[in-house]
């Protein structure tokens, strides 16, 4: 009752909040003449400005530069960026996890269009539902960035993949956008999607769009089996890789003047795919389904009162769906069916001051309530209640840029049945500092510090016979240092730019399963330690050898030491794994692309490259994967006719026709094709 009435009254102050502040607005004269110029609101540096002035590692891909990555979904392309990690169990349809640094999917938050995405369930988010059709801008941000006017959740992670999708922009005398895309090729692939955009009047807007995607995904493979001499290959089909995603989102926009401006949207998700099996040697037999259902309306609204004062809100209801299914689990075990729900009720407010005009503070606070309930016999059925405030201060200069924030968390959880893991309160502190020694030249040296902590999923604390709601919070220290320079030196090399970071992270208190009474019967325990060290390099140079001939070069380049660092005694097998590389962590990553733009068609090339790596903890030789490249080209064309503009993009994936497998027993796909064609008016 206590913790219900507590809730509320958070809940309560913030409606209050948002009520008032949205009428004082409505009262206030708009001035539309006059335009102010706040940092961190507005930002009209060039992407690859921001990455090097940044005084925490921040990658951004604009959607020109997304096209030319050969990706489909938000997966494939956040597998270029430096410092990432991506599980990939193979194909489209594949669940996708997304780690930095090594820290963990559980440590990496996803905004979608600033607002973070939750799931209490597992903790990690499945990129792979994310496709491109409708991304106008992808970010990755280590540790904290810049911007200090965010909602307190942005503050709770080790790092941030931010999915801005595009927000309407009308030409002078035109009220509609349309785009229609269809892409289609190897193994089944259908991807049809359509936006169209209007302008209700002078200050109103909407959006609409959809896609639908099919693939059958029964891509060969080849199966090796048997040891040294007695090596045997055979060619298969990867079976029950069949997946079929329905996305639709509807948006609001009010641009009631260049102070105050309000947005809604609505989105609505689904999806049916065959989940395969490991490649095993006569066992590729599979019937195991999976169905999800995700819809979610959220609003921002951002009013600037005066030069000084700044208030934006945030809210949104979530709620999703999830079933599993497996016919034939075993011959002694029945069907099984089970279904899990989500929901989530979220409130957010933020301020932002500027005392002057280098010094500015936010304040932002957050509410939100999560429920989780399933068919299962006996479930909990967990509610989770979180409050997040953070307080952050940022001065710049010419030469110098210093950031400071401090989160407070404050988490009350209950259960239904059974004892619940009760209540967290934390304090997590961040500092980050850019400084330019050069005023002639865009030298900069860069720090940052963060101490951040996550939670354990509901999965880790109450999942039948291995669930343990004594378990505290996983906690991931940062330290990272860096360099980053850039300039424009002539007309034939426009912009170069590059930066190298090395970093320091610590996990403690890491949540791990382990074997109690059996190898059977395990449980979830605070005991596991991470000790990670490593360097980003990043690098781009842009060249303009003629007028109407562009070539852009970027790279980067991973070096990552991931060791657990857990006590060797422990009688576990995690005890036998002291200071050896942990699961799927390459030592060595990199990645690359090059780019030719002239007026009769633009070319591209990009390529992956990993390590080898371990599939367990224990590094030896039956454990390791070996490395693997992934090279892609493509050719593209616009044809312009008056009002309308036609593409054609044609891609060669993975051209070596390798079956890489980023997890074991579960290859990628070779080479394959694809063609896109779309009509923008």
């Amino acid at each position: 009752m206590e913790e219900r009435t507590f809730c509320k009254t958070i809940y309560a102050v913030l409606c209050c909040l948002l009520l008032s502040t949205s009428l004082f607005a409505q009262k206030q004269k708009v001035d539309t003449t006059h335009i102010y110029s706040i940092p961190e609101i507005t930002v009209s540096d060039p992407y690859q400005t921001r990455e090097v002035r940044s005084t925490t590692p921040e990658q951004i891909f604009s959607k020109e530069e997304l096209k030319n990555l050969h990706a489909l979904q938000v997966s494939d392309a956040v597998k270029h960026f430096a410092g990432v990690t991506v599980k990939d169990y193979g194909g489209i349809g594949g669940l996708k996890t997304v780690s930095i640094r090594s820290l963990g999917a559980q440590h990496t938050a996803v905004a979608y269009d600033g607002i973070t995405i939750s799931d209490c369930q597992t903790g990690q988010i499945d990129i792979g539902r994310f496709s491109l059709n409708n991304v106008d801008r992808l970010s990755l941000h280590n540790g904290q960035g810049d911007n200090i006017f965010q909602p307190a959740r942005t503050f709770a992670s080790a790092g941030l993949l931010n999915i801005q999708t595009p927000t309407p922009y009308f030409s002078a005398h035109k009220q509609t956008n349309m785009a229609a895309e269809f892409k289609t090729g190897s193994w089944g692939l259908v991807n049809p999607s359509l936006l169209l955009e209007r302008q209700l009047t002078n200050t109103w807007s909407m959006s609409a769009n959809g896609e639908w995607m099919s693939s059958d995904g029964h891509y060969p493979f080849i199966l090796h089996y048997g040891n040294g001499e007695d090596m045997q290959t055979s060619k298969e089909k990867r079976h029950n890789t069949d997946v079929q995603n329905l996305r639709a989102e509807v948006g609001i926009y009010g641009n009631f003047s260049d102070k105050e401006q309000w947005k809604l949207k609505a989105y609505y998700y689904q999806s049916s795919r065959g989940l395969p099996n490991a490649t095993t040697l006569y066992y590729d037999f599979a019937l195991q389904h999976l169905r999800d259902k995700n819809t979610f309306i959220q609003s921002q609204y951002k009013k600037e009162f005066n030069r000084k004062w700044v208030f934006q809100t945030s809210a949104k209801w979530n709620w999703s769906y999830q079933n599993y299914q497996d016919p034939n689990p075993t011959v002694a075990a029945k069907e099984i069916n089970n279904s899990y729900y989500q929901q989530e009720y979220y409130l957010s407010a933020s301020t932002l001051y500027r005392m002057l005009d280098n010094l500015s503070f936010s304040l932002s606070t957050d509410g939100s309530i999560n429920t989780m309930n399933a068919n299962l016999n006996n479930f909990v059925s967990p509610t989770r209640y979180s409050w997040l405030t953070a307080f952050a201060g940022k001065y710049m200069n010419n030469w110098v840029t210093l950031s400071a924030s401090a989160l407070a968390t404050v988490i009350n959880e209950k259960a239904k049945s059974g004892g619940s893991a009760g209540n967290h309160r934390k304090l997590s502190p961040n500092v980050s500092a850019s400084i330019k020694p050069f005023e002639n030249e865009e030298l900069r040296f860069r720090f940052f510090y963060k101490d951040i902590f996550r939670l354990p999923s509901f999965n880790d604390l109450y999942y039948s016979q291995t669930g343990n709601i004594n378990l505290k919070p996983e906690n991931a220290i940062q330290y990272n240092i860096g360099i980053t320079y850039s300039k424009e030196i002539n007309d034939f090399i426009p912009y170069i730019s590059a930066t190298v970071d090395a970093y320091h992270n610590k996990v403690t208190d890491k949540i791990i399963a382990v074997p109690t009474k059996n190898l059977f019967t395990w449980s979830m325990l605070n005991l596991g330690k991470v000790d990670i060290k490593g360097i980003d390099a990043t690098a781009s140079i842009n060249l303009q050898p003629w007028q109407k001939l562009g070539i852009n070069l970027s790279g980067n380049y991973t070096y990552q030491r991931a060791l657990d660092v857990t006590n060797s005694d422990l009688n576990t097998p995690e005890g036998r794994v002291y200071k050896h590389q942990i699961a799927y962590t390459p030592r060595v990553s990199a990645s690359g692309h090059a780019g030719i733009e002239t007026p009769w068609v633009n070319l591209s090339y990009s390529f992956l490259f990993s390590g080898k790596r371990y599939m367990l903890g224990q590094n030896i030789s039956d454990n390791r994967l070996d490395s693997y490249s992934d090279h892609s080209l493509s050719a593209g064309r616009d044809f312009k006719m008056r009002n309308v503009t036609a593409s054609l993009n044609v891609e060669v994936l993975n051209l070596l026709n390798k079956n890489y497998e980023i997890v074991k027993n579960f290859p990628m796909p070779g080479r394959s094709f694809r063609v896109t064609v779309g009509v923008r008016y």
